[in-house]
């Protein structure tokens, strides 16, 4: 069994469009849930779990994030500018590849986080990732006890913590929160441009995409209503 990545790559670089009218002038992962920028939730948790890197790729409003992310030293920031040209998810990763290197790395979204239960979830996630059975572990949570999930979930997961695609037409039981460890020869020859879940698709169906599920309370925040719910979440949480 493995151990958490010591590097993630963190994404901030999308435009934010759903967020709108906030994102016409603040860029998605610097807007506040609770006094705190999405991006800082998602950093303090690797900080605390105990990541030494993270590789933040930005563009839509490039340079407030950088500026943001100045004085931050845990973990250690290093930005990817892709202020010139959006490269997708899948794009975003294949750009820092040298940066990564050959071992399994962390990835995040910046639009989620979560409110911790009996474990940091993290941790847990380096505790269960298994090179030798797995491409990538998803962290992923029940659709039916999270904040924010406006869709028809992503995943089943299997007795053996396998993932498979949702079905058209039906519900799935899981979403993928955005954070998980993937290995990088997954990237390799795709060109610039490209989607991240494709890859995840493939993976899944070669039997090698797995879930470890959430222990606690994900918060989705991919609109401007969702906020104060997600804050009213936060507080129940330290009453």
């Amino acid at each position: 069994m493995s151990s958490l990545p010591p590097i993630a790559m963190v994404f901030a670089a999308g435009l934010g469009t759903r967020m709108r009218p906030l994102t016409r002038t603040t860029p998605k992962p610097l807007i506040k849930v609770a006094g705190k920028a999405l991006l800082d939730h998602v950093l303090d948790s690797l900080a605390v779990a105990g990541v030494a890197t993270a590789i933040v790729n930005v563009h839509h409003l490039g340079q407030q994030i950088i500026d943001h992310l100045e004085d931050r030293t845990a973990p250690r920031i290093i930005i990817s500018d892709e202020r010139e040209r959006l490269l997708d998810q899948g794009g975003g990763v294949a750009k820092v590849l040298p940066l990564l290197g050959d071992a399994p790395f962390l990835i995040c979204n910046t639009d989620a986080f979560w409110i911790e239960g009996t474990g940091n979830n993290l941790q847990r996630l380096g505790a269960a990732f298994d090179p030798e059975s797995m491409d990538a572990l998803l962290l992923v949570a029940g659709t039916a006890h999270a904040v924010g999930i406006d869709w028809q979930g992503d995943f089943d997961l299997d007795s053996a913590g396998r993932l498979t695609k949702r079905p058209e037409g039906r519900i799935a039981a899981f979403a993928y929160t955005g954070t998980g460890i993937i290995k990088p020869a997954l990237f390799a020859g795709r060109g610039e441009v490209f989607r991240l879940s494709p890859l995840l698709f493939e993976a899944a169906e070669k039997q090698r995409l797995f879930g470890l599920r959430l222990d606690g309370l994900w918060l989705h925040v991919g609109e401007p209503g969702i906020i104060a719910e997600a804050e009213r979440a936060i507080t129940r949480s330290v009453l």
